[in-house]
């Protein structure tokens, strides 16, 4: 019975010995993650370009001694990192891209960088956070491989790019990924991501089971009539009054056929192209917008409706349509049993009145390519400082995230790993 106790005793000595160093190398890492936050938001880099992010990137994980695969779905980095026993393997994602928008921020980080973009010259900005998920990932790097003696397994590191969406011809992103199988080789047995959000308070995580983020598809629209002089609208089939009927009649697959108390759904055109001057009525126009569903049979539903509605209507007055709809990202579902899994992990790093479940985002994440493949958990991270009732949403030139916020990042998948592999 004295040897039980000395054993047990010397189990908690090295427990508490570990959790010590863990909390000190927390302490460690934080300006390191602050500061390679700061060069990637300076230095953003658009999808699929993101060179100089990754070359960063690859040279930190060489340098912990980590296995390091580079020009991964062209220009992504995975890192794999052996424990001091063999296990399960776990892998952890950030995603790399920037957003084409000129920043409005007065940081003395801020971004100036020029880019083109569907042609066009445009700014380029870290404007969803993804500087901050790379960041936080190399910090996580260096403290797991720091304690790779304590790892019973792998860890794989997931630096994608393209995220955001592989432009126009190309490839990319998690769905490139998977393809040239990064899930692989070692198999990995489940999946963490996390988004920073502007939304929630610093010191917060929000998670839910199931579908947490929407499917995201885009569509394309193409009316053609009969062009006229402005002032004889009567010789004219005009595409875009029919336009403006095709986008009412969507709008009512929403509001009046599709079961809103199953789960949430969109339809949004977000551009219209039609004509050249006032006194014209043209001959086509041309729309593109985005379906966001929770729900596959949903998803069909709606498809279906639309390309049945959008000829019917423009026969209706004497005109043709056509609609192409892309397959897009599908739903980002937490697997249930390792949501139940993880949620204690949270609760004891962020404390559980922290942690928070939250409904449904329709938002849209290409994580869920992983998820589709492997058992994965994603996770918000809180960046707004908090009392601030007026924090700037993702995707503008205005917004901004709380530094103070990634450190918990940092814990949390840290924890995370060594929870997953070892218990």
């Amino acid at each position: 019975m004295k040897s039980f106790f000395l054993t047990f005793t010397f189990s908690i000595s090295l427990m508490s010995s570990f959790a010590q160093e863990l909390s000190n190398d927390f302490k460690e890492i934080e300006s390191k993650v602050i500061e390679w936050r700061r060069y990637f938001h300076q230095n953003p880099e658009l999808s699929n370009r993101e060179f100089n992010t990754a070359k960063k990137i690859a040279k930190h994980l060489k340098s912990l001694g980590i296995k390091t695969q580079e020009n991964v779905a062209k220009t992504g980095v995975v890192g794999i990192l052996e424990g001091s026993k063999p296990g399960k393997v776990v892998a952890l994602r950030a995603d790399i891209d920037a957003l084409p928008v000129i920043e409005r921020n007065d940081l003395p980080f801020k971004s100036t960088v020029k880019s083109t973009y569907l042609g066009k010259e445009v700014g380029v900005m870290h404007a969803c956070g993804h500087d901050t998920h790379t960041a936080i990932l190399m910090g996580v790097a260096e403290i797991l491989s720091k304690h790779k003696d304590q790892i019973k397994g792998t860890v794989k590191f997931i630096f994608q790019p393209a995220e955001e969406g592989a432009p126009e011809g190309e490839e990319g992103g998690a769905e490139l990924m998977v393809k040239e199988g990064v899930l692989k080789n070692p198999n990995v047995d489940a999946i963490f991501g996390l988004h920073i959000a502007s939304g929630f308070d610093v010191g917060t995580i929000s998670y839910k089971s199931g579908g947490i983020m929407a499917a995201s598809q885009t569509f394309k629209i193409n009316v053609k009539g009969k062009q006229s002089h402005g002032s004889r609208p009567w010789a004219s089939i005009d595409p875009i009054m029919i336009s403006a009927k095709i986008i009412d009649g969507l709008q009512t697959i929403i509001s009046r056929e599709v079961d809103l108390t199953n789960e949430g759904a969109v339809i949004t055109v977000g551009k219209i192209d039609s004509g050249v001057r006032s006194n014209i009525i043209p001959e086509s126009a041309e729309m593109i917008g985005t379906i966001r569903t929770l729900d596959y049979g949903m998803q069909e539903q709606i498809n279906d409706r639309m390309k049945e509605m959008v000829p019917a209507i423009a026969k209706s007055y004497r005109a043709e349509a056509s609609i192409e709809i892309e397959k897009g990202y599908p739903i980002t579902f937490n697997d249930i049993d390792l949501t139940k899994q993880v949620l204690p992990t949270l609760q004891k790093v962020a404390g559980t009145k922290n942690v928070h479940e939250i409904k449904a985002i329709t938002g849209a994440e290409d994580f869920s390519f992983f998820q589709k493949e492997v058992p994965g958990f994603y996770f918000f991270l809180g960046g707004k400082t908090v009392g601030n009732t007026n924090p700037y949403p993702h995707h503008t030139p205005d917004f901004i995230i709380d530094e103070s916020g990634m450190l918990l990042g940092v814990k949390t998948m840290t924890q995370l790993t060594f929870d997953f592999l070892n218990n």
